[in-house]
């Protein structure tokens, strides 16, 4: 690795939030940060082409593979990859719930004002988490306006049995305000590709006027979602006849 690519690879690395010094592996170069134990590693292949590995699958990219890794096209798909990878690093599955448990733990709950109070500050930490998992877009429309973004979850709050699932940032959507209110009501749903369902009985005037179709669709789903769009596809979409 010449001295340039090893000078970019580190600014990449240290811009999308692995800030760690990174170490030389072999051909590759291993990015690490103090917010999370997993890494990735980034080894460069020529004509701005690098394989993509992660210490766990789930911080990979979507693209072709490569021996447990990914082929990365170009220093944008670089930085979109090693961005989004941190993103869900910091986000991972009961992340959030420790943080919750360590910023509630001494909060006494006794009171139903006192409950509400626990249950704001996880909703909002569950908010902080979402926007930056879809960083700050809207994952259907790509609406990046964080004022507007509404955190979805999918397994209805009520619905969870612990806050571990209640604060996972896989049960949420960062949604449109008009896509949250159509999800939240069981009006919309989606498959574990991303694909959109409606229910017969929306309106198609209504889905005109709001800008919905049937090409509209989730991007950037995990496997990791899966289960709960599948609660909310049997529980909560209205198309089942079993809405909430």
């Amino acid at each position: 690795m010449n001295s340039l690519t090893l000078t970019r690879l580190e600014k990449a690395a240290a811009d999308c939030g692995f800030e760690l010094s990174p170490a030389l592996v072999g051909d590759g170069m291993v990015c690490r940060s103090a917010q999370f134990p997993e890494f990735v590693t980034v080894q460069p292949m020529g004509n701005d082409t690098f394989a993509f590995h992660a210490s766990v699958p789930i911080l990979l990219p979507v693209g072709q593979g490569s021996e447990g890794g990914v082929i990365v096209y170009g220093w944008n798909a670089l930085y979109q990859a090693l961005d989004k990878a941190a993103a869900i690093a910091r986000t991972m599955p009961n992340r959030v719930a420790q943080k919750f448990h360590l910023a509630t733990a001494m909060m006494p709950k006794s009171t139903e004002a006192e409950r509400w109070v626990v249950q704001r500050i996880g909703q909002n930490l569950f908010r902080s988490a979402l926007l930056d998992y879809w960083q700050g877009h809207c994952c259907v429309t790509g609406l990046s306006i964080p004022e507007l973004l509404r955190a979805s979850h999918i397994k209805p709050w009520a619905c969870c049995d612990s806050d571990e699932e209640r604060l996972d940032v896989f049960n949420g959507l960062l949604l449109a305000p008009h896509l949250d209110a159509l999800f939240d009501g069981g009006w919309i749903t989606f498959t574990s590709t991303g694909t959109i369902s409606i229910a017969e009985s929306l309106p198609s005037v209504a889905l005109e006027l709001l800008g919905v179709s049937s090409d509209s669709r989730v991007q950037g789903l995990k496997p990791e979602h899966s289960l709960y769009l599948e609660f909310h596809r049997q529980r909560v979409f209205r198309g089942n006849g079993a809405s909430l």
